[in-house]
């Protein structure tokens, strides 16, 4: 093969790459991260203590309970007050973090039921099991006609049903090709590596191409955050919104940021490494010639 056509072919190979570099980190997080049930509850967890996810349990639940109550206009508002208050307050105690830990699974099946099956029906989050707590605090406080208060369902709409279809494409493409993209990624930059005429070139190529591919990945991202809070309907709480998907895209980011970092210090060691090489090759310099003898002549 001559020069030029390993010249092209490693370019390829190159660009290759790097442009599927973003789309296996996000495959695999797809994969790894949200498609794996443990995987999921550990990282949500940590939303049961953020403010804006505990206020807007705090008001779908008082919405629920205030639904099944019956009061009289003048004191509806004292009420949704007060029952709001307590909901507030149970959402900082720990038999909240296992209400939300149910709630929070039992959504997470629905989800990835609707996504893998053929479901359409919107999923929603049951926050029934907080208000049945919420009641049993306010009875044992002795709160009048606390033991009267109906606990239905207080859901919170996780996922539209118009939104399924092109959701649960994209996740199987995802789950598919969430082993294979990154060993296709790695194979297709180390062939042409292997095939360039000048390696170090090559892998200062394949270096900066990751780091891009990286920061776009990253800017995709916020994208992604800014467009999804803005689909949103209003009486959806965009805070509560905002910290869920920050939640969920954290690995993601984290894996981006490692990935332009690692392009860049591969990029960065391969033109160390040739200047380097170009500095010893000057220093040694060419070998000197012996000078030859005078020849003497004998008169």
């Amino acid at each position: 093969m001559s020069q030029r056509a390993r010249s092209a072919l490693s370019a390829v190979l190159i660009v290759l790459a790097c442009l599927l570099a973003p789309a296996g980190a996000l495959a695999s997080w797809a994969t790894y991260e949200i498609g794996d049930g443990g995987r999921y509850e550990a990282v949500t967890a940590p939303l049961a203590t953020d403010p804006a996810v505990r206020e807007a349990i705090a008001a779908a639940t008082t919405d629920g309970i205030m639904r099944e109550v019956e009061v009289t206009p003048r004191l509806r508002s004292p009420v949704r007050s007060f029952v709001h208050s307590a909901v507030r307050s149970f959402t900082r105690t720990p038999a909240f973090h296992v209400a939300w830990d149910t709630a929070n699974q039992a959504a997470y099946d629905a989800v990835m039921r609707a996504l893998r099956d053929d479901d359409e029906r919107t999923v929603t989050l049951d926050v029934a099991p907080v208000a049945a707590q919420v009641k049993r605090q306010l009875t044992a406080d002795h709160v009048p006609f606390a033991h009267r208060i109906p606990v239905g369902h207080a859901e919170i709409t996780v996922l539209r049903s118009a939104e399924l279809a092109r959701l649960r494409k994209g996740f199987h493409v995802l789950e598919i090709a969430g082993f294979w993209l990154p060993a296709v990624t790695v194979a297709l930059a180390v062939a042409g590596v292997l095939v360039a005429v000048c390696r170090r070139r090559a892998v200062v190529a394949t270096g900066l191409g990751t780091a891009l591919g990286a920061a776009l990945l990253t800017v995709a991202v916020a994208v992604g955050r800014r467009m999804t809070l803005s689909g949103l309907p209003a009486d959806v709480s965009h805070a509560a919104a905002g910290a869920i998907y920050d939640t969920l895209t954290g690995t993601l980011r984290t894996v981006s940021w490692l990935l332009l970092a690692f392009g860049l210090a591969l990029a960065l060691g391969a033109l160390l490494t040739e200047r380097i090489a170009r500095l010893r090759r000057v220093s040694a310099g060419p070998a000197p010639v012996p000078a030859e003898e005078p020849t003497r002549v004998r008169a």
